[in-house]
């Protein structure tokens, strides 16, 4: 297999048969030591983060799959840190789509005048950001990513139907376990015509509470696995 590029925490391979493996890695973005999933950063190394990631990632996959959500996901090999997936194309240079359900964290920065921490946010809010890290991931509309040729407005239809069947498919999961879901990042691409589900799943990537106190990815990670 031919290396692609080598990411913060994945590594990226070209396959013989045209998929793409992901090599999920125990570095963990942060900065001095301290974890922080939303930094643009490696920080530091956490022995075993990546197959436990990994894991996480191909649980809900694996859901999604049976729910007949198409994604680009084929399989995971737990033990080698790897997963095998379909070549798709990022949207422009990336985007990032986030599903609220609560309101809190950069929402609350922005519209705090106008809601409370916390407060619910009825039937989901989807909003997408351009991955562009020394511009801060800036915000866009669906008539913005259209105007600059990113993607059409069918397109961003389809992928803010799936967000939000997808949010509430691991939401669901969370909630089984005693925990609520306030907000989850996702990456999508296009492959073969169709917005497709990329990149992971893991805890890293979501807001999730218990009896009202923040769970940190990390524990978060256990609770889920913890079956």
């Amino acid at each position: 297999m031919k290396l692609l590029y080598l990411g913060k925490t994945k590594d990226v391979y070209q396959l013989d048969n045209g998929n793409v493996l992901l090599k999920f890695k125990d570095d963990c973005t942060g900065a001095e030591g301290v974890f922080d999933p939303g930094a643009n950063t490696v920080g530091l190394t956490i022995e075993g983060i990546g197959k436990a990631n990994l894991q996480v990632t191909a649980r809900y996959f694996e859901m999604l799959k049976e729910a007949g959500i198409k994604t680009h996901y084929i399989s995971a090999d737990i033990e080698n840190s790897a997963m095998e997936v379909l070549p798709a194309k990022p949207f422009g240079k990336g985007v990032e789509v986030i599903c609220r359900l609560r309101a809190t964290g950069s929402f609350i920065r922005r519209y705090g005048a106008y809601i409370e921490d916390g407060a619910k946010l009825a039937g989901g809010y989807v909003e997408v950001t351009l991955k562009d890290d020394a511009k801060g991931d800036p915000l866009i509309t669906s008539e913005g990513l259209a105007v600059l040729g990113i993607m059409s407005e069918d397109l961003f239809k389809a992928m803010k139907e799936q967000t939000l069947r997808i949010t509430g498919i691991i939401a669901d999961d969370l909630e089984a376990k005693g925990l609520e879901l306030w907000d989850i990042k996702f990456e999508f691409g296009y492959h073969n015509g169709e917005v497709i589900l990329i990149d992971e799943i893991s805890s890293g990537n979501m807001r999730v509470y218990k009896d009202g106190k923040f769970v940190p990815p990390m524990e978060l990670t256990r609770m889920i696995l913890n079956d």
